[in-house]
Order: C-alpha cells, then structure tokens, then sequence
C-alpha cells in the first residue's frame, strides 16, 4: 500500500486514481490527520505500507526521520519547486528520493522498487528450487518461463517473497493487496486467492512451496 500526504484532496484522489489503475492500494491522508494516524497505527497496518508520498504540507511538515522510527518504507517527497536548493533541503531532512512533478505513477513505482531493493541489499528475486519470484511487479517464473498470474495472487506471491522465513498473516496479506481501508472487501477472501495460486503452483512445480499453519498464517518454504 502507497500513503499519500498532502493537504490538497484532489492530488490524494489523483494519485489514489492512478495507482489503482496498475492494481497498487493506496491511502490519502492531510498532514495533520497523518500525523496521528502514524502514532497510534498497528504495526501490522505499518508493516502494509510500501512507500510514503510526500506533499504540500507546509502547515504540518511531516519529519521523515521521525517516520522511519515507526516505519523503514521508503519516503518520496514530491516536489513542485525546481530549484537545487529546495531538492537539497528535502534530502536534508532525510527523504529516500525526490522526484518532481508531474512524473508517470509507473517511474514512482520503478523509484520505489529500486529504494526497497537498495535497502534489502539482495537481489530482485528469491528462488525455491526452480520456482523465481520476482518482488518488482515481474510474474514468476519456472525454469525460466514465465508463470502468468492475476495481479492479487502475483502480488500475494510476492509479499511471501518479501517475507521469506517468517510468517504472515491473512490479515497482512489483506492488507498489503487491498490496503488497510478497503472495508468494501471480505478479509475472507485472502483464502480463495490463496488457493487458486497454491493449486497453480502445485500444476507447474510438483510441490507446494506454501506452508500454512492455521491462525499463524502463511510462509514460504524456502
């Protein structure tokens, strides 16, 4: 899940727009609320979040220093102001990136990646036998061909990938696919994407390279 914060409510629903469009749950919050969402939020709801967005928030500057004590996804600001000085100023007070407006929502993603694997210190992908599963949005493959998969279960696939050796719960999973806000969605419904992806992976591979332990959640059997 992407947050965004910004005091404007057509950049949050602009951006919101977009990436849904390439499948990606996002959250929009003005400064002040994102503040006390920040403080008090679960760290399961925390472990959800993919990247923070940056905007206009001059009225309650967000401290992404402070962010990070919570919460090790990268931050982006979104600058407006083209100017040396403001980009440095921005870097200073220890944002991951800065990226000026407009930008494709596809290069806030690629930014976004590149941050997370820098961070990881590993490569793109973790591999069970000949199973590869990419963490940057690539489909799987199986003895280097590609593995077609709907963008939940490619995505759930991959938040395993990100996770491999501990758990995760139904409730992670949930939210790391439809966001922490989506109440339009049964939780449920993590269990059936699941299955349909562990029945693909059973055709293609001969195993299931998912372990499920009833109300500990799933892990990869790396």
């Amino acid at each position: 899940m992407i947050v965004i914060v910004d005091e404007r409510d057509r950049v949050k629903e602009g951006y919101s727009s977009l990436f849904g469009r390439e499948g990606v749950p996002s959250a929009g919050f003005c400064a002040s609320e994102f503040g006390e969402w920040i403080s008090t939020a679960a760290e399961d709801d925390l472990k959800a979040v993919g990247a923070f967005l940056i905007g206009e928030c001059d009225n309650h500057p967000v401290s992404p220093r402070a962010l990070r004590e919570r919460c090790g996804a990268p931050v982006i600001a979104l600058s407006e102001q083209h100017s040396l000085e403001n980009t440095l100023k921005l870097f200073e007070l220890g944002v991951d990136d800065v990226v000026r407006k407009p930008v494709h929502i596809r290069e806030l993603l690629a930014r976004i990646a590149a941050i997370r694997r820098r961070a990881q210190e590993d490569e793109p992908y973790a591999e069970i036998g000949n199973l590869r599963i990419y963490t940057n949005g690539k489909d799987p493959e199986i003895d280097g061909t590609p593995l077609p998969l709907p963008r939940r279960e490619r995505r759930i696939l991959e938040h395993l990938a990100n996770n491999r050796g501990r758990r995760v719960t139904k409730t992670q999973l949930f939210n790391a696919i439809y966001g922490i806000f989506d109440d339009e969605v049964e939780e449920n419904v993590v269990e059936s994407h699941v299955s349909k992806l562990r029945k693909k992976l059973r055709e293609k591979l001969g195993f299931d390279p998912i372990d499920s332990k009833r109300f500990l959640g799933y892990r990869l059997n790396v």
